[in-house]
């Protein structure tokens, strides 16, 4: 169903935006650095929350992609623009919601998380977490409507607007930490002016009715309670387990919290450059939703899995190459965060130890997208959230509390995490129980009528 110029149209915007992306928010924590630890560690704790936020919206944009892409599947344009519609209205309320709560909640919400931190590192983390809660309703707007592009097979317009995103996020952080000196706030408000010009961008995007894939040029979203069930039954699933998977990682993030100011500063930074060796994945994986979506909203399955087992090989290519020149440059990228002797130690010796995790990662979260993208979320959904708690979660505490490991017990948790989910979600794919849930039969009986 889709040719290898089809593929590159949509792979390498999706590459590129993931890298810019990881580009500014190595920015981010670069800048930050010149303000100090605190600010750093601040910046880093209040990030693992916006994360867990941002995964849930993605989970709900990637329910009305896929129920989208299924109804393109079987040329059905009419349902899939009512798909966009319904997407849009549900994604913005939710997230103004989640604002609401977390402007109030906000002191509360950090200390039931991450307990008694540092009193420096709390004032910035308060800070940080009431400019960038602004964002959430923009944030959300924005990832619907790239969303809905990518399903169309056009991802060089939401790579576009991320450049636009991110250049003024980037220059923005530039003057409000080296030029008006504000700390933390000079790189929160310049996150949330850059994610409201991207969703004005994209909102006017989605509105053309030349697209395939449209929105009411009026904004007259309507309300369809029959799909907005078929998108929430993709993205409630997909939703919680993104959700859970986040919530646990703060958890981990409050267990590295109570190691130190050097432990937490070199786990983010760490963390910061594994993004690197992820983004080609996380592209691919998104790509995948658009081309399994339209695969099984025709049934055919047989595609889903070959085009499945492509992207999975390509992500491989890319990740030995890219971890390759991660490790053997670690020491110089390092020392650009300006980082104490200490937690450059620490950040070295997670970096080095990830390049050898991350080679699970790709039949680990490549492969469910796959699964996703066919209407399969209740397997994906279970077996992550129960390999979290379980691996991610427990044995991490276990490491640490009980055998008192350092830091990097908690990433010796993680890829037993991966090791797992790879297992179950190959598996999966190579039998035939993910098949039953393919396409909804009203779809297609819509469109043969």
């Amino acid at each position: 169903m889709f040719s290898k110029s089809d593929l590159k149209k949509l792979l390498i915007p999706l590459i590129i935006e993931q890298f810019l992306s990881v580009l500014v928010g190595m920015a981010d924590v670069i800048m930050v650095a010149g303000v100090g630890e605190a600010a750093v560690s601040g910046v880093s704790l209040v990030d693992a929350i916006n994360l867990l936020i941002i995964q849930c919206l993605l989970a709900l944009a990637t329910g009305g992609a896929v129920v989208a892409g299924q109804a393109l599947g079987v040329k059905d344009e009419k349902r899939a623009c009512q798909a966009a519609n319904q997407l849009v209205l549900i994604t913005f309320l939710i997230s103004v919601v989640i604002m609401a709560v977390s402007l109030i909640g906000n002191r509360v919400i950090l200390e039931v998380l991450f307990g008694r931190i540092e009193a420096d590192v709390m004032a910035d983390a308060r800070v940080y977490f009431y400019i960038t809660a602004l964002s959430f309703p923009f944030l959300a707007i924005y990832n619907s409507c790239a969303a809905l592009c990518r399903v169309m097979g056009d991802s060089k317009i939401s790579m576009e607007a991320s450049l636009v995103m991110n250049g003024i996020n980037i220059a923005g952080n530039a003057v409000g930490v080296y030029v008006l000196r504000v700390g933390v706030a000079g790189v929160a408000v310049p996150t949330l002016v850059s994610r409201m010009v991207a969703a004005f961008i994209m909102l006017a995007i989605v509105r053309d009715q030349n697209r395939r894939i449209h929105i009411d040029r009026g904004l007259r979203l309507g309300y369809k309670p029959e799909v907005i069930r078929r998108i929430l039954k993709i993205g409630v699933p997909n939703g919680l387990e993104n959700g859970m998977f986040q919530f646990g990682k703060i958890m981990v993030q409050s267990l590295v919290s109570t190691m130190g100011t050097a432990s937490i500063a070199g786990f983010a930074v760490a963390g910061n450059l594994a993004q690197i060796e992820y983004l080609v994945g996380l592209a691919i994986g998104t790509g995948l939703v658009t081309v399994a979506s339209q695969c099984a909203g025709a049934k055919e399955f047989g595609q889903v899995r070959q085009y499945t087992r492509k992207f999975v090989i390509l992500n491989y290519a890319v990740l030995i190459f890219v971890v390759l020149a991660i490790d053997l440059l670690r020491g110089p990228i390092i020392s650009i965060y300006n980082l104490s002797p200490e937690a450059a130690a620490v950040a070295s010796g997670l970096i080095l130890f990830h390049g050898f995790a991350v080679m699970v990662w790709p039949p680990a979260f490549v492969i469910p997208n796959a699964l996703r993208a066919s209407s399969d979320v209740t397997f994906t959904m279970v077996i992550a959230v129960s390999s979290m708690w379980v691996f991610r979660i427990g044995l991490a505490y276990l490491l640490v509390y009980v055998f008192h490991t350092p830091v990097i017990g908690v990433w010796i948790a993680m890829s037993i995490d991966w090791i797992f989910r790879a297992i179950l979600f190959v598996g999966r794919i190579m039998g035939k129980k993910w098949m039953r849930h393919g396409s909804d039969d009203e779809i297609k009986s819509r469109a043969e009528a």
